[in-house]
């Protein structure tokens, strides 16, 4: 197949996907928002890529205006057109589109819908879900009205899709509900590019590099967004401040690190360093360093946001403090296979204690550090799982030309 695979945030996994697509001989393009501020994955060619494989970024100018409703409403229907354009010079025969801002999203797939080009849903949050009660909170009325706009749009550009993928089966309730899991979908849980995530020592080049060598790290690392609360790691650290062997260290940019950065300021939290998103190939040195992994995550994301963060975590083999709630996929995992705590989202006393406690009890937190590595090394097969997204592929491919009302039931 000719596949175009367009991941607008260009996170690890799904470039890895790409470069797999690739390896089994299909044609691949993967395209990324390169204005969008996150941490990025591996997202140049290598001499040990497919020469099937191409990777380019779309550039938003002046920057992707996350916070600004009518200027990203604006900038989403221009960048959908934008990766329209693009799809159009390369000529695919399926384009795959993740974490894609909804208005965006609606303009591929109304383009590749009218191209007879086949387009597959892979939804990393159901959006309109995960913003409601969020939205109606800080915006009585207008969040209402947000929200009914966005679960119309949502559902549209499901409906009109060849495939669907889901990443937790907690998803398949609103597609039931919105009368769409009769067609090509598929639940393919997210993962981590095990390779590219090694585990290494605890002291290594970049802990040196930040003082943090002689340290106990609490570390976050990732996005502070909507749906996080990054007063938790502030109330984390104001714990901890008397205590001089204790770091907290936040990798992240944005709404949420601008807030607390300015907190720090204002509780004189001399334990805390902030740093911007590192580069890619300094992760593996980043999750080592820590001594337990920290993930937050809104009571109002729900069951419909599923922070990737915790399965990179899981590949450093470190245990994981995570306050998010008890029905979110990463909770579940965590509490399954053992490998840190989980609290509620709304206790802070507990999401110290749980810090702690993994601080404090060794044969505890490298119990929990042996399972989490363990677990990746066995979820986290990139064979199997390229298997399962080219059954999708092939379907929507074939739906897309015979253009049939209801899509063919594939649950993967």
């Amino acid at each position: 197949m000719r596949i175009m695979v367009h991941d607008f945030a260009g996170h690890p996994f799904q470039v890895q996907l790409s470069r797999a697509l690739a390896a089994r001989g299909h044609e691949v393009r993967h395209v990324h928002c390169s204005s969008e501020v996150t941490g990025k994955g591996a997202l140049r060619t290598t001499s040990e890529d497919s020469p099937t494989l191409q990777i380019d970024g779309i550039e938003i100018a002046g920057g992707f205006r996350k916070y600004g409703l009518l200027t990203r409403w604006r900038q989403e229907r221009w960048y959908g057109d934008l990766v329209s354009a693009d799809a159009a010079r390369y000529r695919p025969d399926i384009i795959l589109s993740s974490n894609t801002p909804l208005f965006a999203q609606q303009r591929i797939r109304r383009w590749a819908s009218a191209n007879g080009i086949g387009f597959v849903f892979w939804v990393q949050d159901l959006l309109s879900q995960a913003i409601r009660s969020g939205a109606n909170r800080r915006m009585p009325g207008l969040g209402t009205a947000l929200s009914r706009l966005l679960t119309r749009v949502e559902r549209e550009t499901l409906a009109g899709s060849d495939g669907i993928v889901l990443i937790s089966d907690d998803f398949l309730r609103i597609l039931d509900d919105w009368k769409l899991s009769a067609g090509n979908v598929a639940v393919v849980e997210n993962w981590a590019p095990l390779a590219e995530l090694p585990q290494r020592a605890r002291m290594n080049a970049w802990s040196r590099r930040h003082g943090l060598g002689d340290k106990r790290v609490l570390l976050y690392s990732g996005t502070l967004g909507m749906k996080h609360n990054p007063a938790l790691l502030a109330d984390l650290a104001d714990a901890f401040r008397d205590r001089d062997d204790v770091r907290v260290v936040v990798v992240s940019e944005g709404l949420g690190a601008t807030w607390l950065e300015g907190e720090v300021q204002r509780r004189q939290l001399s334990n805390v360093l902030q740093l911007p998103y590192q580069a890619y190939e300094d992760l593996p040195d980043v999750f080592a360093s820590a001594d337990v992994l920290l993930a937050i995550l809104e009571p109002d994301a729900g069951a419909f946001s599923v922070p990737s963060k915790v399965l990179s975590y899981h590949c450093a083999g470190r245990p994981i403090a995570a306050a998010v709630p008890s029905a979110n996929l990463a909770a579940r995992v965590i509490r399954r296979e053992r490998s840190g705590i989980v609290v509620d989202p709304g206790d802070t006393t507990a999401f110290i204690h749980a810090v702690g406690r993994l601080l404090d009890d060794r044969v505890l937190a490298a119990e929990a550090g042996r399972r989490a590595r363990a677990y990746a090394e066995l979820t986290f097969d990139i064979g199997s799982i390229v298997t399962r997204f080219e059954r999708v592929l092939h379907g929507a491919r074939t739906d897309s030309s015979i253009r049939s009302p209801r899509l063919r039931n594939q649950h993967a």
